[in-house]
């Protein structure tokens, strides 16, 4: 029974709340130093998983298997490009007006480059590990001093140990760099720090960059823990990033990465069968969780946990 609760449920609420702490950090960011909410940005991730699939299936004509995580640094490169241009020529001309205008500005654009994907790859789903030898990876044993035996597929190695690093990296980058201080500066005060000498527009394309990189790792983590994509899998998976970011509080990257892992293990662990044979609701209500965990720390907590900026 507890091999049965931490191989089927814990280990995919961690990796899924993984993801959700990666696309988050994007979301809190924009909000935190740009002061809307990016309702693009599922579908930079989506543009991302489909990039690094093209790229995968490219090598793989060529008689070359290409790891998703090889073919992802192309797509990051390119998505990275794609967030920088849009924010320098469908964001910032409307960044001194209403924030709802910016956020109208990025709901279209969500609509833009989901109708592109399906121009380019079609509206139907494909299958991500096209070109892979192994598509589900190996299984690796661990067991423990109890002789209990833990189960992790190497695709959720991948994403767990994947998604450290980039903490790691990001929490450098954010504490102990000058970019990062000056991200913090303008995040706290944008006035206060362009008067202090700070390039704000150097802080913001930074921003970007930082953003698209998580969240096109966010959306090929997701690819290969799902196997497939689609061009609704960003709007899909837009409302528990948003909540995870929420929860642990707006403009706080590591309240983000702590509301997405509570999030993804809240989403999973509900479909545990805690009480007899039945879960405490049904799986295909599980997404339903994130809303009400949103909802639920609105009323309450508006701040989030790490009392973050209040909407």
């Amino acid at each position: 029974m507890i091999m049965e609760f931490v191989n089927f449920y814990f280990i995919p609420g961690l990796v899924l709340g993984c993801i959700y702490a990666l696309g988050a950090i994007g979301v809190t960011l924009t909000f935190g130093i740009l002061r809307f909410a990016n309702f693009a940005h599922g579908e930079v991730m989506m543009v991302g998983a489909f990039l690094t699939w093209t790229c995968m299936d490219l090598m793989a004509g060529a008689g070359l298997g290409l790891h998703p995580l090889i073919a992802a640094i192309p797509a990051v490169v390119i998505a990275v490009a794609l967030s920088v241009f849009v924010d320098r020529y469908f964001y910032r001309p409307f960044r001194k007006s209403s924030p709802i205008i910016v956020v109208i500005a990025s709901f279209g654009m969500m609509l833009i480059l989901r109708s592109l994907v399906q121009v380019i790859w079609g509206p139907n789903q494909i299958t991500f590990v096209k070109g892979i030898a192994k598509p589900n990876g190996a299984i690796r044993e661990a067991t423990s001093d109890m002789g209990l035996m833990i189960l992790v597929p190497d695709k959720h190695l991948f994403i767990m140990i994947g998604t450290i690093v980039i903490m790691l990296v990001f929490n450098y980058i954010l504490t102990s760099t000058r970019t990062g201080k000056a991200m913090r500066a303008v995040s706290d005060n944008p006035d206060l720090a362009r008067t202090s000498g700070i390039n704000v527009e150097s802080v913001i394309r930074n921003t970007w960059v930082i953003g698209g990189f998580c969240a096109v790792a966010a959306g090929v983590f997701l690819a290969m823990d799902t196997q497939f994509i689609e061009s609704t899998m960003g709007f899909r998976i837009l409302l528990p990033i948003f909540a995870a970011a929420i929860l642990g509080g707006i403009g706080r990257p590591f309240g983000a990465v702590a509301g997405g892992l509570i999030i993804g293990l809240a989403e999973e662990l509900v479909a545990y069968p805690w009480i007899g044979d039945s879960p405490l609701i049904s799986p295909g209500y599980k997404s339903g969780v994130a809303f009400m965990i949103m909802v639920v720390m609105l009323i309450v907590r508006p701040s989030g946990l790490f009392r973050g900026k209040v909407f």
